[in-house]
């Protein structure tokens, strides 16, 4: 008998190790419920709500295929390891399957799984499945991680030239088991159920997420060179939820999009171009996971700026995350955040930006904030994308470079479209005062939206101040 062991690879077609269980007999399904690591690591509710929908509608497909899916429940990674190995015990499981993750913590749950079977006899298979690239595959010449992009993924196309990775074949079905399905939780205590509209708008399963890559691929991919930061219009793929708990892969969305490129990396389409480098950056910040593994536990990717003077200022973190800021583009995408648990990615920047050097807030607060209330929250990407912004990172912006969102907010949405759905008590705003509405002379007289929380210019002075005073930075070379 041999088992897989399901996490965030919420699919049947191309699951690696899936389809190399079928392949070698019999095949069951584990599924394990952790809430207590669930918490640790801030995961959001609706993510988890995702799931547990996405599970029901991979049970029907297992089953379908006369693979039983058994749920299990272990509070936190510690007692996982004994968890499977009762399952393959009970079932006598001769190899486990799996397709392997990268956070640290995630990294020694199965290592130690791994060795706590093989002490048992039973043989456990870890297999490529998130990534395009193995780990340690992509490196430097001197035998290095990347620490910068571009660099990355110029290496990345040189390899993608030579050798596509294939799809995982397709799961044949199986002789029947005699081994009923476990049901699949409606709720997990402590994660509270979303609201039905946010349910609405990330529906479940693989054949929605073929659906929207579909529409995505053939209706607007040409122009996401174009579209992608225009937060007011319907310019990107949406998929990352999917993507994060592996509905689709990263595979299934390459070959998709060269498709419709004749098969051209690096040419013809500049949208199909744009979009394979967004798969190379969540590509990218995985391999930064493994190579640098002191951002898994939420450290500074460069040592020197964890000496940045960081404000203590609940309030004015308590207002970025309500959407109170006075300034209408950061209120806007946070109030997308809390009824969608989705933001877009222009917008993640520029309150991300806005957090870190205009509140001068460390941005391990906002990181932890959109873990705990996004739907395709990733340890990778989204600690890629804060310190990113932060200057903190791997091939952070320059300190010097930030971000005035009110300035961002008339170039990527200069009629207010995206403002107005948001922020309905600024409806009546013409398109120009929309983006600062203090300076709207009978504002406060209409309505109770909040007055600016910071001046843009003293506190884009004294964020420069806080960099320029950190001892060695001008050892940094990748900051000018």
């Amino acid at each position: 008998m041999q088992l897989i062991w399901l996490r965030n690879d919420l699919r049947i077609d191309d699951n690696t190790a899936l389809a190399a269980a079928c392949q070698r007999g019999p095949t069951l399904a584990l599924w394990i419920a952790s809430p207590g690591q669930w918490q640790a690591h801030d995961d959001a509710p609706c993510k988890v709500d995702f799931w547990l929908r996405n599970l029901r509608q991979l049970r029907q497909a297992l089953e379908a295929l006369n693979i039983p899916l058994l749920i299990r429940h272990a509070d936190t990674w510690t007692t996982v390891p004994q968890c499977v190995l009762e399952v393959c015990r009970q079932h006598k499981v001769q190899t486990v399957h799996w397709n392997d993750e990268y956070g640290l913590n995630e990294a020694r749950r199965d290592q130690a799984t791994q060795q706590h079977l093989r002490q048992a006899g039973v043989d456990a298979i870890g297999h490529l499945d998130q990534l395009l690239f193995q780990p340690g595959s992509i490196l430097t010449r001197s035998g290095h991680y990347f620490q910068v992009f571009s660099q990355f993924k110029r290496v990345c196309l040189e390899h993608l030239h030579r050798d596509l990775p294939t799809l995982a074949p397709p799961v044949r079905r199986q002789a029947p088991l005699a081994i009923a399905s476990d049901p699949i939780p409606q709720q997990i205590d402590g994660f509270a159920a979303p609201s039905e509209a946010l349910r609405r708008h990330w529906p479940a399963g693989e054949e929605q997420a073929r659906q929207r890559l579909t529409r995505f691929v053939d209706e607007r991919i040409e122009d996401y060179q174009q579209l992608r930061d225009l937060p007011a219009k319907a310019g990107t793929s949406q998929l990352s939820p999917y993507l994060a708990a592996g509905v689709v892969s990263a595979r299934q969305c390459l070959h998709s999009a060269l498709a419709g490129n004749r098969g051209e990396f690096d040419s013809g389409n500049l949208g199909v171009q744009t979009w394979v480098n967004e798969l190379l950056w969540r590509e990218f910040y995985k391999h930064v996971l493994v190579g640098y593994p002191r951002v898994s536990r939420h450290r500074a990717f460069r040592p020197q700026t964890e000496a940045l003077p960081w404000r203590t200022a609940p309030d004015d973190l308590q207002a970025w995350q309500q959407g109170r800021t006075g300034f209408a583009i950061i209120d806007a995408a946070m109030r997308q955040l809390l009824h969608t648990g989705w933001m877009h990615n222009r917008l993640r920047m520029i309150v991300a930006m806005f957090l870190s050097k205009n509140l001068l807030i460390d941005w391990r607060h906002g990181e932890r904030h959109f873990m705990r209330h996004l739907i395709d929250g990733d340890l990778a990407a989204n600690n890629g994308g804060w310190q990113w912004s932060a200057s903190t990172g791997t091939d952070a912006v320059p300190y010097f470079r930030i971000f005035n969102p009110i300035t961002q907010s008339q170039r990527f949405d200069p009629q207010g479209r995206f403002i107005r759905h948001w922020l309905p008590e600024l409806q009546a705003l013409d398109d120009k005062s929309i983006h600062y509405p203090v300076k709207s002379a009978d504002l406060f007289a209409t309505n109770n939206y909040s007055n600016p929380i910071v001046d843009l210019e003293r506190s884009r002075q004294r964020a420069l101040a806080a960099f320029k005073g950190l001892s060695g930075w001008q050892d940094q070379g990748a900051l000018p």
